[in-house]
């Protein structure tokens, strides 16, 4: 009986780790389509942009702008959802005077293409350089929020904007993952990695690192790791009591700070 039990509990543990390989990118990616037709509306000003990639991929971005902007702030966004949907959270960032360029990845919203961790970082990099022949390299601010902060810490650590900004973000997303089921061995499972906390140290800017103690999704024992990685002449962590994974920006703390990176 007890040889049975264990057969099924192996058995299922099996399928399992089956399971995690080839929906690995579900899990990872949480992404939504939209119509190649779709017309996206927002409150602000905007300009829909297609960036190309040397594999024929069109990045689909949105480009909004503000009168006399101060630069622009290179937004990478979450893994749920799609342009539409950030398009609308990120309104606030308008009022401290940038222009706000964003970009969907891979799979997400009106863009197909393979999605490969080299492929994703190499996306960040070229939408960056779209950037840099309009704006000077000094008036551009990058900001990653979550799955968004591996990439905005890589081409962070691959160029030299004025500033990066981390929100709610993690280590590696193996770790997110170890976090919610530790008996798997997700290093060996998962193809992407994102390991922001082997990327971090390269970063020379000013870095802010904002993060809830109550963050149930990307714990916040992850942040401190990403934290202990960085260069601590240039980085400052900021602890937001109370926040989870979605609230951040509810918080003075959060919202004084900003202000006074933007101003």
């Amino acid at each position: 009986m007890i040889r049975k039990i264990i057969l099924i509990v192996l058995g299922v543990y099996i399928l399992c780790l089956i399971g995690i390989y080839f929906f690995q990118e579900n899990i990872i990616f949480r992404a939504k389509d939209l119509s190649k037709t779709h017309n996206y509306s927002f409150e602000s000003k905007f300009e829909e942009v297609n960036v190309n990639t040397s594999d024929n991929v069109q990045l689909n971005s949105l480009h909004f702008k503000v009168d006399k902007p101060k630069g622009v702030i290179l937004y990478f966004h979450g893994n749920k959802g799609n342009l539409e949907r950030w398009g609308h959270k990120i309104q606030p960032l308008l009022k401290y005077g940038y222009d706000l360029f964003m970009i969907d990845y891979r799979g997400y919203g009106k863009n197909n293409g393979k999605r490969t961790e080299e492929n994703m970082y190499s996306d960040a990099q070229l939408v960056y350089d779209y950037l840099l022949s309009k704006y000077d390299e000094k008036q551009i601010i990058v900001y990653g929020r979550s799955l968004g902060g591996t990439f905005a810490t890589y081409v962070a650590s691959k160029n030299n904007p004025k500033e990066l900004i981390l929100e709610a973000t993690f280590s590696s997303i193996v770790d997110v993952s170890k976090n919610i089921l530790p008996i798997f061995p997700f290093s060996k499972l998962y193809k992407f990695h994102f390991e922001s906390f082997k990327i971090i140290p390269e970063v020379k800017i000013p870095t802010t690192i904002f993060h809830g103690n109550k963050d149930s999704l990307v714990p916040f024992s992850l942040a401190q790791k990403l934290y202990a990685s960085s260069n601590k002449e240039n980085t400052e962590f900021i602890t937001i009591d109370e926040g989870t994974h979605h609230n951040l920006s509810e918080f003075d703390v959060y919202q004084n700070k900003l202000q006074k990176i933007l101003q």
